[in-house]
């Protein structure tokens, strides 16, 4: 076990997220599917009786998850926009969206590299963008309207140091994600963004596994802990589900009270 998940939450602390949402009938494509929050996302949208497409790059790791979950793996990379065009190719309407693909580059802002912030831009927002633009036309072509949920950061609210690049996409989707309510709204399509605080996957293990850079973020969460994926998988299904029917254009903190200072 890393230091970064040794220290997660205070002593007598625990998590819950054990609601519960149907999607029996409904088809969610997952992007950014293979690992971290859109692994548990697929996961728990399968296990709720979705017919899910799971996006990525990693073939190997989507056919495993495919034979654990009974998603339909998809090979897609969204910062290649032929990659997205030939992924939308057969796919039939969906109901719902998560644009979870991501990635991150940490660098000082004195030391930032183009090749680094444009990588980290053409994932996080010129991708999601693509995605949204094929997926949202689908689903007003079908008539039957649609929710999408796009992973933002709480970097996209808040100054993170040597996150730059990171910040920057993400305030970029949760811009988009407002200029996508006002647009789609008349389709019957909902878009909303999450906002977790760092969040136990692999990316965040190696972002944060640093104590001098950890612990200052770790003491200024009320909760007193860093997020598991199931905090964050959980609040996208809500908003995903018909319980979240009249919200549309949040960006949704999901950061244990850090963004409340």
């Amino acid at each position: 076990m890393s230091q970064a998940s040794q220290t997660v939450s205070a002593p007598g602390i625990t998590s819950r997220a054990g609601a519960q949402f149907q999607f029996a009938g409904q088809r969610v494509l997952v992007t950014g599917a293979s690992s971290g929050l859109g692994l548990a996302t697929v996961e728990r949208l399968c296990a709720a009786g979705a017919e899910v497409i799971a996006a990525a790059r990693n073939a190997q790791a989507l056919d495993a998850l495919a034979k654990r979950t009974g998603c339909t793996p998809l090979v897609m990379d969204v910062s290649d926009e032929a990659s997205i065009a030939s992924g939308f190719a057969n796919l039939q309407a969906l109901d719902g969206l998560v644009n979870c693909a991501g990635i991150t580059s940490l660098e000082a802002a004195t030391t930032l590299q183009a090749k680094s912030f444009d990588q980290v831009m053409a994932v996080n927002a010129r991708g999601a963008a693509l995605v949204v633009r094929h997926a949202a036309a689908a689903m007003i072509a079908a008539g039957r309207g649609g929710s999408i949920v796009n992973v933002s950061s709480q970097a996209g609210l808040v100054g993170l140091a040597d996150h730059l690049s990171y910040c920057a996409s993400k305030g970029a989707l949760d811009a988009m994600t407002r200029v996508w309510c006002i647009e789609l709204g008349r389709y019957g399509i909902r878009v909303n963004s999450v906002n977790p605080t760092v969040t136990l996957t692999a990316m965040a293990e190696l972002a944060w596994s640093e104590p001098a850079k950890r612990d200052p973020v770790l003491a200024a969460i009320p909760l007193g802990r860093f997020a598991q994926p199931a905090e964050v998988a959980q609040p996208i299904l809500f908003l995903l589900s018909d319980a979240a029917s009249m919200i549309s254009g949040i960006t949704l903190p999901i950061d244990g009270g850090f963004t409340a200072r």
